[in-house]
């Protein structure tokens, strides 16, 4: 198993360049064109994408939620910024995919097979406490 999946490592950066030379040998000064704007596409999605990760975390906090929706659209998001960076063909179709793929909820009320929990502790008796000795 280790092996199959350390030649698909090998075999990745190999099939990407191919891909370009077939592309570039096909469509010629438009495929450095493609790649060059591609990649300053990435780019600033990823400077975009780290200046809205605060203001994201921050108005999900403020509104009471848990933050990791935010967070993990965001890395998603860097991440998708960061493939298109690297020139390729194959990595531009990952990354648009990671950029048109919908963040699902990550709450365990929204899910619809779980039944609303009770409260922690309900049998709680008020009243005030006075030691004397």
């Amino acid at each position: 198993m280790r092996f199959i999946i350390v030649l698909c490592l090998l075999a990745f950066p190999i099939v990407e360049i191919a891909l370009l030379i077939g592309l570039a040998s096909e469509y010629g000064w438009k495929v450095l064109l493609y790649v060059i704007v591609v990649a300053v596409l990435g780019l600033r999605l990823i400077r975009d994408e780290k200046q809205m990760l605060t203001g994201r975390v921050m108005q999900s906090l403020m509104g009471g939620a848990h933050p990791v929706k935010a967070i993990f659209g965001s890395a998603r998001n860097i991440i998708a910024g960061i493939l298109l960076v690297i020139p390729g063909v194959i990595t531009d179709v990952i990354a648009v995919i990671l950029l048109l793929m919908p963040v699902k909820r990550i709450s365990p009320t929204s899910s619809p097979g779980m039944p609303p929990r009770p409260a922690a502790n309900d049998d709680v008796i008020e009243g005030e406490f006075r030691r004397e000795d």
